[in-house]
């Protein structure tokens, strides 16, 4: 049983940067628009981010997290979203109905358009299956970044951090700082995860060594952790026998993968990318279910806030253009496919309209190389190519292709040489 039942225009659910973005230009375009957000305070995962490094593209300016998002919480409001914080979607029907909770109140809203953008989720020890006991000390390296930055809790004084994403770099900095010993990040890859620029910044500034093609094969300690097995591992991720070495330690952090958070996705029979584990979306970030729009780190993990912005505000004009009946989506004859080819790992969006006459895409490579060069092709065409000094699966590239004449039926593929 619902409370209440509410219309609106454009419901934008996820209040993080993509989120805030996307509500903020629907509302700009003229949507009335209802922002929903499980947390108490706007802003996401920014919040806890008090590190500098956002902003530069968005604002031109270099912010902390904290002051990232609170100006996009202040452009929304300003724009006259209105938003409904500490409240949990619970259902999301493909006629973009939804169901939430708030203070213990059901209200089910109806929208003209939906837009997704409820971000992603931290790859736990048991997703890993990591060998050994089950002591304390042992944080995934964003509930460690919670504790440490907004609750003040210290989580441990010796720490070796696996996988050497950007969110276990930037906490191996921060533990130091703390006065931590940070003995080791352990990154199963034979090249780091995390952006070049957190690997100098991070480790390198601080002499924290960094073990590549390792992983830990075994948690010791029965209360807490006293220290963990490290062993090399192959090319195809098994370890190497008689290669083991222990680190006496007392916190294990896990930086080991971000996933989206696609359940309500999924509720609505929106089609999921095996490759992003997000939303299959045309070149206006729209799902297969007409009306309900994706962006952010929903729909592919994105390495930089801004981007993630920048992908919302795109999407929540799609979703205004919608609500407000600018336009509907094409038929299936009029789509073409977007396709990862070789070096590519994947694409966003993954289809687009013929007549499309410019497209932003969005892709990672699949391995670390220099001089490389991406081509854009349909069919035996050239669209588009861009050379790039240093290509690396830790940086997303973005390339902007534009054509005077209808795509090929094959559609378009994406590759790297």
């Amino acid at each position: 049983m619902v409370d209440s039942t509410r219309e609106t225009d454009v419901v934008v659910i996820g209040g993080g940067p993509a989120g805030l973005a996307a509500a903020t230009a629907a509302a700009n375009e003229g949507a009335d628009v209802l922002l929903v957000d499980r947390n108490v305070q706007l802003g996401g995962i920014l919040n806890q981010c008090i590190h500098d490094g956002f902003g530069l593209h968005a604002f031109g300016k270099i912010l902390t997290g904290p002051e990232f998002a609170d100006r996009y919480v202040r452009e929304a409001l300003e724009a006259g979203v209105t938003a409904c914080t500490d409240t949990l979607v619970s259902n999301l029907s493909r006629n973009r109905e939804i169901i939430c909770t708030t203070s213990g109140k059901r209200s089910r809203i109806r929208a003209k358009s939906i837009v997704l953008a409820m971000g992603c989720r931290e790859r736990t020890r048991g997703m890993i299956q990591i060998p050994g006991t089950r002591p304390a000390g042992v944080y995934t390296a964003g509930m460690a970044q919670w504790l440490t930055n907004m609750a003040n809790i210290r989580i441990g004084q010796r720490v070796v951090i696996l996988g050497s994403g950007d969110i276990g770099l930037i906490m191996a900095r921060r533990l130091t700082w703390e006065g931590a010993e940070v003995s080791a990040v352990i990154e199963k890859l034979p090249y780091p995860s995390g952006l070049a620029r957190n690997i100098t910044q991070c480790l390198e500034d601080y002499d924290i060594p960094l073990y590549l093609s390792h992983s830990v094969s075994y948690i010791h300690g029965r209360d807490r952790v006293e220290a963990v097995t490290v062993a090399k591992v192959d090319e195809v991720g098994e370890f190497i026998r008689r290669s083991e070495f222990r680190i006496p330690c007392d916190t294990l952090l896990l930086s080991v993968g971000l996933i989206p958070e696609n359940e309500l996705s999924r509720q609505a029979g929106i089609q999921i990318d095996p490759a992003t584990s997000g939303a299959s979306v045309d070149e206006r970030y729209m799902t297969n279910v007409e009306g309900i729009f994706s962006c952010g780190n929903v729909l592919h993990i994105h390495d930089l806030a801004d981007w993630a912005a920048e992908e919302g505000d795109r999407a929540g004009r799609s979703a205004a253009a919608f609500a407000l009946g600018g336009y509907r989506s094409s038929n299936a004859a009029a789509r073409v496919p977007i396709s990862a080819g070789d070096g590519v790992r994947y694409v966003v969006p993954q289809s687009a309209d013929r007549s499309t006459q410019e497209l932003l895409l969005s892709f990672r490579v699949t391995a670390p190389r220099d001089e490389a060069t991406i081509c854009v092709n349909a069919g035996d065409s050239s669209l588009a190519t861009k050379k790039l000094r240093r290509a690396h699966p830790a940086s997303m590239v973005q390339m902007s292709v534009a054509t005077d004449h209808p795509f090929d039926e094959s559609g378009l593929e994406v590759r790297s040489t």
